[in-house]
């Protein structure tokens, strides 16, 4: 079994991932377990047995609150959700998906058991669901199975406003609610009740939990800084003084780049070409941008990354070298240059990429597929890849672009799940594979791609587990390479990744299942993507 601690997410993108695991674990795509932990923002949700009446307030005053309204499909009333509470989804094949009574009793056992090492008395109900104590109830519990696998889950109240809940009778009941730092009479935060959390509930349900992520729990997840490496790498935003100092070309820590890093430049005639026209059609590109180190190698060949919507980016991510900044004017004429581009190539598969650009309503996804049907007018058999940023989880945006029919969906994951608050700015893991779960099923017949950097401080089984997570939820091809630091002041390079360990991580893709995975020291996303489709197609 594998436990994510997701951090915070809207409800409707956690739902989405776990309908995404649900479909993964029936249909046989993965064998694992997940149990999902994480905290939603201001939310309610009617389940099955509720008809709204005990919503106390009207939907307008809700909206007022700042709060969203779902109707799902788990049994029980309506709850709340919301900062300072721990939301827990297993999603478990049940050794007999008619014992749902049982499988409830036991998730109120582990509760109940987590509670009991805080030093609070906790107990079930006769009749009735949740978890109970002398000031009230403490965590409410409403589940779903579906052909032996189960969905929805818990959600204890750890320190959230309570108030929330004199807006609703909570699971259709008049009694009472407390918290956990109330009855505790002090703090209690998430990382603190995980991790006596995920013990409790390996031993009540028989389970194992793989090791990478229990590390990854005593670790943190990725909300802190490492501040003393990043500051004494002059990385760090809030650091002070000059510029950071390379020795060799090396931040102080860094091991020296091995041979198996060092690329030849060769600017020969087909570089010269691409760029020429590049700068012909006033277009960027991500090979430029992102200092690939393909460049040579892929411009000889006539093929480039095309990086739409400008290129200075919204975000700031550490291991990142496009400008960041406020972006300029949205040019509605790009699309037509960017497929005058790819047609002057004559390419049978064109990659598009983009800035971040969160200042826009539609995060530039009408860009997207204004230049796809472009250049499907233009070159009908050219197949079109693009590599999107998240949309901030915007499911209009997403459709917008899937609408407009690439052949390939791509959005990067970039890191293990401990370190993408530190590595990806406003960026969200969970996020990331509720997307591409929507991609797969707004196109079941295209692929679905992302990709994975390493050597910045992942350990191989988080490698190992974000593959397994990636083809849980339907991915079809992954791209694993090596970080190399963009500058200075970008995040240090944590060590060199050995060959052998890529090829590792590729034959535990083609384990998995995925339809190609493409796994080296110099592979990036775009790299051999033609290949990648046309091998599987």
């Amino acid at each position: 079994m594998r436990a994510r601690w997701l951090g915070r997410l809207p409800y409707d993108e956690a739902w989405d991932l776990q309908r995404a695991l649900h479909e993964g674990r029936v249909t046989g795509r993965t064998d694992d377990d997940y149990l999902l932990l994480l905290e939603h923002p201001p939310t309610y949700t009617v389940g099955r047995n509720g008809d709204g009446s005990n919503l106390l307030i009207d939907r307008a005053a809700v909206r007022e609150l700042g709060a969203e309204l779902f109707e799902v499909d788990r049994g029980g009333d309506i709850t709340f959700h919301g900062p300072g509470q721990l939301v827990g989804y297993p999603i478990m094949a049940l050794p007999d998906s008619r014992q749902i009574v049982p499988y409830v009793r036991k998730l109120e056992q582990a509760l109940i058991s987590t509670l009991a090492e805080l030093g609070i008395d906790a107990w079930p109900e006769e009749g009735l669901t949740g978890v109970w104590t002398e000031q009230g109830k403490v965590a409410a519990i409403g589940v779903r199975v579906a052909r032996g696998v189960s969905m929805h889950g818990f959600a204890v109240n750890l320190d959230p406003d309570l108030a929330y809940f004199d807006k609703i009778n909570p699971c259709g009941l008049t009694r009472p609610v407390t918290s956990v730092s109330a009855l505790a009479s002090r703090k209690v935060s998430h990382e603190e009740f995980i991790d006596l959390l995920v013990p409790r509930f390996a031993e009540v349900f028989d389970v194992r939990f793989v090791e990478e992520q229990r590390a990854a729990f005593a670790r943190g997840t990725g909300r802190e800084f490492d501040v003393d490496r990043r500051v004494a790498a002059g990385t760090f935003s809030g650091a002070t003084g000059g510029e950071p100092v390379l020795v060799s070309g090396r931040l102080a820590g860094e091991p020296e780049r091995p041979e198996w890093m060092r690329v030849k430049a060769v600017m020969n005639d087909g570089y010269r070409d691409m760029k020429r026209l590049m700068r012909t059609q006033g277009l960027n590109t991500v090979c430029e941008e992102a200092g690939c180190p393909n460049i040579f190698e892929c411009w000889e060949s006539g093929t480039a990354t095309l990086m739409l919507l400008g290129d200075t980016c919204t975000r700031a991510c550490s291991f990142c070298d496009v400008k960041t900044g406020k972006p300029g004017e949205v040019d509605i004429f790009e699309p037509l240059r960017a497929a005058e581009a790819v047609s002057s190539m004559g390419l049978q598969h064109a990659v598009l990429t983009s800035v971040n650009r969160d200042d826009l309503d539609d995060g530039g996804s009408g860009i997207f597929a204004q230049t796809i049907e472009e250049i499907g007018r233009r070159l009908p058999d050219c197949d079109v890849e693009v590599l999107i940023p998240d949309f901030k989880g915007d499911r209009g945006a997403l459709e917008t672009v899937m609408t407009a029919g690439p052949a390939v969906l791509n959005h990067n994951t970039e890191t293990v799940l401990r370190l993408q608050r530190d590595i990806r700015t406003a960026a969200n893991y969970g996020r990331s594979l509720a997307l591409l779960a929507r991609a797969k099923w707004l196109n079941p017949a295209g692929f679905v791609k992302s990709g994975l950097i390493v050597g910045m401080g992942e350990t191989e089984e988080e490698v190992v587990g974000a593959l397994a997570d990636l083809r849980a939820v339907g991915v079809d091809i992954v791209t694993i390479g090596q970080y190399l630091r963009p500058s200075a002041r970008h995040r240090p390079i944590d060590r060199y990744v050995h060959p052998d360990e890529f090829d590792r991580y590729r034959k535990e893709g083609e384990r998995l299942g995925f339809a190609h995975i493409e796994s080296g020291p110099l592979v990036r996303s775009s790299y051999h993507a033609k290949e990648a489709v046309s091998s599987k197609s």
